[in-house]
C-alpha cells in the first residue's frame, strides 16, 4: 500500500489517472524502436493528512538524472529569469550561493560574472560538464545530508542556496530538505521554485504530471516539507515561469510573511487543503484530450499537415495520454541538438532540428512546452508568411 512519503500517512486520495506510460526523459534511438518499452502508472494522489500531491517513487533519481536530455540555456527566457534573479540577490565580495540542480550552468554564470564565489551541484554527468566548460565550478552529485556535509567540510556554509525545478524530482523529500538545511549558514536564505499545484489545478496543467515528478506542492504542504528539514518558510512570490510557480524563501530561523498567508488564503478558497478542489479534474483533463485528438483528427481528414514544436516531458505526458502517434503528428521539433535524430519515448514521434518546420511549411504547429507561450509566438512568428497558425493545447485548445 501506497503511504504519504512526507506524513507517513496512508490516507491517500485519488486525483486523475493517466495510465500507464514510459518515464517521459527517457527518449529513444533509432536502434531502440524494435525494442520494447517499460511503462509505469501515472496515478496523482493527494494526502488528506498533510494535503501533499504526490505520485508513488516508481523510477529512481538515478534512472533519469544521471545523464539527462534537458539543457536549460536553450530557453532564452528562462535564462533571462535567471539573470533577473541573481539580479535581484544582495550579494558582497565574500558572498558564497550554492545551487542544486544547477543544471547547465544556466543561473550560476550570472553569479560568476558578478565575481562572487559559487559552487553547483548537479547529478548529470553531462550538463555538468557543460557547466564546468562555461567555467561553473560544479561537482557531481545528488543531493543528501551526506553529499551536503561533504560539500560543506570542503566549501563552507553557502549565504544563498538555490534549488529551481527540482524540490518536485526527489522522493526522499525529508531527506532532500535535511541536506539543504545543512549547506545553508544560520544566516542564510534557500529559494526554491516549483510548480504551483494551485495553477496546475486551476489551468488543466495535466501534463506536468510526469514520473520524474514525484510531488507537487501547495504552499501548505510545501510549508510542512520545509519544517520536516528544519527550515522556515518566511516568505512566497508568485511567479508565472512554468505555467505558474512559487518561489518559497525558507530560513533556519524566522517568521512566515503576510504573502505566506495571502496564498495559504487563496489555496483554502481554491479548496486545495480539502478534498473539494480536487474532485472534477478528471473530467477536466478527459475534456483537453478529447478537444486535441478532435481537433488532430479533423485537421487529418481535411489534408491539413501538423507538426509539434518541442519534446519537452510535459508534451510525452500529453502525446501518450492522448494516444497520439505519427499518424496525427509526424514529427516535433526541438532545439537541443542531443535529442535530434531520436523519438519521444511511448508516442515514438521524430524529434528534428527546428529549421524543419520553415522548410515543410506545415499549415499547424502544435506548441507542447505551452509555459514558454510569449518566448515562441515570437520565435515562430515566421510561420505566418505561409499562412501557418499556432496551437497551444492547455489549458484549453487555442488555436491562433
Amino acid at each position: 500500500m501506497m503511504t504519504c512519503r512526507l506524513c507517513g500517512s496512508d490516507d491517500l486520495t485519488g486525483v486523475v489517472d493517466l495510465g500507464a506510460t514510459p518515464p517521459c526523459e527517457r527518449i529513444l534511438t533509432a536502434e531502440q524502436l524494435d525494442e520494447p518499452e517499460v511503462t509505469y502508472p501515472l496515478h496523482l494522489r493527494v494526502c488528506t493528512s498533510c494535503w501533499l500531491a504526490q505520485i508513488p517513487p516508481l523510477i529512481t533519481p538515478e534512472e533519469t538524472f544521471t545523464d539527462y536530455a534537458y539543457f536549460s540555456s536553450y530557453s532564452a527566457s528562462w535564462v533571462e529569469h535567471a539573470r533577473a534573479f541573481v539580479a535581484g540577490l544582495d550579494l558582497r565580495p565574500d558572498s558564497f550561493v550554492v545551487e542544486v540542480a544547477s543544471n547547465d550552468g544556466y543561473l550560476l554564470r550570472h553569479v560568476v560574472r558578478r565575481g562572487v564565489r559559487c559552487l553547483g551541484i548537479e547529478p548529470s554527468v553531462n550538463v555538468g560538464q557543460a557547466a564546468r566548460e562555461r567555467g561553473v565550478p560544479t561537482v557531481t552529485a545528488f543531493l543528501t545530508p551526506d553529499s551536503a556535509e561533504a560539500v560543506v567540510r570542503e566549501h563552507g556554509k553557502a549565504d544563498y542556496v538555490v534549488a529551481n525545478n527540482v524540490y518536485a524530482h526527489i522522493p526522499d523529500v525529508v531527506g532532500f530538505t535535511k541536506g539543504l538545511r545543512t549547506l545553508v549558514a544560520d544566516h542564510g536564505l534557500v529559494s526554491i521554485e516549483v510548480q504551483h499545484l494551485l495553477t496546475l489545478m486551476q489551468l488543466n496543467q495535466y501534463d506536468t504530471i510526469y514520473h520524474e515528478h514525484f510531488q507537487y506542492y501547495t504552499v501548505a504542504s510545501a510549508q510542512r516539507a520545509l519544517a520536516s528539514g528544519g527550515l522556515t518558510l518566511v516568505d512566497v512570490e508568485l511567479l508565472t515561469t512554468h505555467g505558474g510557480s512559487i518561489r518559497l524563501w525558507a530560513a533556519p530561523e524566522g517568521a512566515p510573511s503576510q504573502r505566506v498567508s495571502d496564498v495559504l488564503a487563496m489555496e483554502k478558497a481554491a479548496g486545495l487543503h480539502e478534498l473539494s478542489g480536487y474532485i472534477d479534474f478528471t473530467e477536466r483533463v478527459a475534456k483537453v484530450r478529447r478537444d486535441l485528438l478532435t481537433f488532430l483528427i479533423t485537421a487529418a481528414e481535411e489534408g491539413s499537415t501538423v507538426v509539434g514544436y518541442g519534446a519537452p516531458g510535459k508534451g510525452n505526458t500529453l502525446l501518450n495520454h492522448c494516444g497520439i502517434r505519427p499518424d496525427l503528428l509526424p514529427y516535433t521539433v526541438d532545439r537541443n541538438p542531443y535529442k535530434h535524430g531520436k523519438f519521444t519515448p511511448g508516442a515514438r514521434i521524430p524529434i528534428f532540428e527546428p529549421e524543419r518546420i520553415a522548410a515543410d511549411r506545415p499549415d499547424y504547429v502544435l506548441v507542447l512546452p505551452w509555459n514558454l507561450r510569449d518566448e515562441l509566438v515570437d520565435q515562430l512568428s515566421y510561420i505566418r508568411d505561409w499562412g501557418g497558425r499556432l496551437v497551444f493545447p492547455i489549458p484549453a485548445l487555442e488555436v491562433v
